[in-house]
């Protein structure tokens, strides 16, 4: 069975966001790098989707969302039959809480 890997639009903003943040604080290079790094940890997913711990602060949706960490981002996904959904890349400097918003 091959794996399909989508962005939600919301991630999309979130790894946007981060490259944009990088950019501007430190350099375009070092946000390239952090970028590739987030990508290449998501590429995981296409041998093994269930590598990712299950994300317990969403276990009241119906998803079963588990997530991957890549240095200070949770990268927070759900699968559904061969399509693996990235549905939130989250920074773990933030209000826990505030994962819920997906």
């Amino acid at each position: 069975m091959e794996i399909s890997i989508v962005w939600s639009e919301l991630a999309e903003r979130q790894l946007n966001g981060v490259f944009y943040y990088y950019s501007f604080e430190a350099s375009a290079k070092i946000a390239r790098k952090i970028i590739h790094r987030i990508l290449d940890r998501v590429s995981i997913l296409e041998s093994d989707p269930l590598v990712g711990q299950k994300e317990e602060l969403l276990r009241e949706y119906p998803e079963d969302y588990r997530y991957l960490v890549e240095n200070n981002y949770k990268i927070i996904y759900w699968q559904k039959g061969n399509l693996i959904t990235i549905a939130s890349v989250f920074d773990c400097r933030q209000n826990p809480e505030s994962v819920k918003i997906i």
